[in-house]
């Protein structure tokens, strides 16, 4: 596609923000998709060229939280192989199968995710008892959530954070930066079935990648300073914005 530098301009802002978003919340796609479609990007095209951008960002927050000590790579070496696993078996699915169900369940997911951190207070504090053993949410979680953000995607990153701390127990900073370290392994593992497919605009992806690394990178950053006082009710908000959408665009009946 030949689009001109402004608009090529727009959308690295576009990814710049959607990065600094995601890493704080999730949902950068919410924003990223719709920019892709609006200047003619062909839905399955936009899907392909999201996850090659979306890579970068959630790449660069991973990297950020890891340096700083927040996450071992070596105790969630159990979680990524199997978040890569079902995350390669999604992106493989949905070139065969129709995403409805997963269009009418997840909406309702996101709302519960928004009331738990809006009326559980003690939620994100830390320091409880884990509820599963890190093998069976490696399994059961990281397989899971995967395979949900390989085979459709929205929201992937607040359901892996809501598991770090409704299961494993985790405050809420570090949830987050678990949470991104599996979010940029899914988004991974499906973007290489999607060059075997020859999907992704490389030209626009690349340009809204350098934005989306530097925007993750800055929301990470803040992800530390701030901690849990910005996060919880970034949670809250991205989860319902991302619900109304989802619902807006299968029942847009309902908003007349």
């Amino acid at each position: 596609m030949d689009l001109s530098l402004d608009i090529l301009g727009i959308l690295f802002l576009v990814a710049g923000i959607a990065g600094f978003i995601d890493a704080i919340a999730g949902g950068g796609g919410m924003i990223t998709v719709p920019a892709l479609l609006a200047v003619g990007v062909p839905p399955a095209q936009a899907l392909a060229t999201n996850k090659l951008q979306g890579s970068f960002g959630s790449f660069s927050a991973s990297w950020y939280f890891v340096r700083n000590g927040l996450v071992s790579l070596k105790e969630m070496r159990n979680a990524i192989v199997m978040t890569f696993l079902g995350s390669a078996l999604g992106a493989e699915l949905v070139q065969r199968m129709d995403a409805g169900v997963l269009t009418n369940v997840i909406p309702v997911l996101l709302v519960c995710i928004a009331l738990y951190f809006l009326f559980a207070p003690q939620a994100g504090q830390g320091g409880g008892e884990a509820k599963m053993s890190a093998n069976m949410l490696a399994l059961t979680v990281g397989t899971g959530i995967g395979f949900y953000d390989g085979f459709f995607g929205p929201g992937a990153g607040a359901l892996f954070t809501v598991c770090f701390v409704a299961i494993a127990q985790c405050g809420l900073v570090e949830a987050t930066a678990k949470a991104k370290v599996l979010n940029f392994t899914s988004n991974f593992a499906a973007l290489l079935f999607f060059i075997a497919a020859g999907l992704p605009i490389w030209e626009i992806g690349l340009v809204m990648a350098a934005g989306g690394f530097l925007g993750a990178r800055m929301g990470a950053k803040v992800v530390i300073t701030k901690g849990r006082k910005l996060i919880r009710p970034m949670v809250v908000i991205v989860s319902m914005i991302m619900a109304i959408k989802l619902l807006w665009e299968q029942n847009p009946q309902w908003f007349q």
